[in-house]
């Protein structure tokens, strides 16, 4: 994205041309000239911006199921949400994870490979601290964890791949299985360290605590299925047809519903005074005309215009005319 020049920044440059300090025509003829950008292979873009922002999409949905989770889990507030996606190479972003942090490596059937999620610790050790019965206040001692804190966080993390499986449905059906959880990121090869990788990361808030969550996706894992992250592969995906038995079994179902229907003969206004002193036999003027066809209402909505007669000596009306959704304003 090209940098936005402040105001002050205009105003000097417009000073400048005004004063002849810049020729406007020099600056045409550096515009027109062929510009040569350095490209670093190491940092090789793999992806577009439309597959980005199709795993952006992934991931949010992604954010949304692990906020009802841990809520539900550590019963505090928890607030998750993507912070940004990133291509760079793998050595780059071991690099910026902590020496000491809360990894879980898992693979994702049928991709082949690994995934990395790296927790950070302050905020790994405020789920255990809350998990524990604590009040989930941060602390970074994720190096020296107990097999019981291990086995706990273990538990914790194992079910948030329900919903790494719930956020892909719409593009892919994975079966993500956990395979091991690190500490040391320097111990951890999952590809060469040029290999390009997503890194997208997370933002999460647990009570009074906030740190990151950041899901590596190495390029050579989901490969197979770059073409389906773009919008336009979304776009043009068909829904599942239902079989047509189903859709039958539906249809005699909704048959079957049994749905309030009513005729309304008209309205009148009174008084409160008036209202307490009818008694039986006495006439209330209704502001409906004989003319005018009366409203059948089905469950409180109009739907019908209707006039009023008798059928083997019982009280019925009879559907003259329907209405249509803009005069459904009765």
């Amino acid at each position: 994205m090209a940098d936005v020049l402040s105001q002050n920044e205009i105003d000097a440059l417009l000073s400048a041309l005004s004063t002849g300090e810049m020729d406007a025509e020099e600056l045409k003829k550096e515009e027109s000239e062929k510009r040569i950008r350095n490209y670093d292979f190491k940092r090789a873009l793999r992806f577009s911006k439309d597959q980005i922002r199709g795993l952006t999409r992934i991931h949010e949905n992604f954010a949304r199921y692990l906020t009802t989770y841990f809520s539900a889990q550590l019963r505090t507030f928890v607030q998750i949400g993507v912070a940004s996606v990133d291509q760079l190479p793998y050595e780059e972003f071991i690099r910026s994870v902590p020496t000491m942090t809360f990894l879980n490596i898992f693979e994702a059937n049928p991709l082949e490979g690994r995934i990395l999620m790296e927790i950070n610790p302050n905020i790994a050790y405020a789920m255990l601290d809350r998990v524990m019965g604590g009040r989930g206040a941060g602390m970074n001692k994720i190096e020296n964890l107990t097999e019981i804190e291990t086995k706990i966080m273990t538990q914790l993390f194992v079910h948030t791949l329900d919903s790494f499986k719930e956020a892909w449905s719409p593009t892919i059906e994975l079966d993500p299985f956990m395979l091991d959880i690190e500490v040391n990121p320097q111990f951890l090869q999952m590809v060469s360290a040029n290999e390009t990788v997503v890194v997208i990361s997370l933002n999460i808030t647990v009570g009074e605590v906030t740190g990151m969550i950041n899901i590596c996706l190495p390029h050579v894992v989901i490969e197979p299925i770059i073409p389906k992250l773009s919008l336009h592969t979304w776009m043009q995906k068909k829904q599942k047809s239902r079989p047509p038995e189903e859709i039958l079994f539906i249809e005699s179902n909704l048959r079957n519903a049994e749905l309030p229907v009513r005729v309304e003969l008209g309205f009148s206004d009174m008084t409160i005074n008036e209202f307490l002193d009818l008694d039986i036999g006495d006439c209330i003027e209704l502001k409906q005309k004989i003319s005018s066809p009366m409203v059948l209402m089905v469950e409180d909505t109009p739907k019908f215009l209707v006039q009023p007669g008798k059928v083997n000596r019982k009280m019925a009306v009879q559907i003259i005319d329907s209405l249509k959704e803009e005069n459904e304003q009765w």
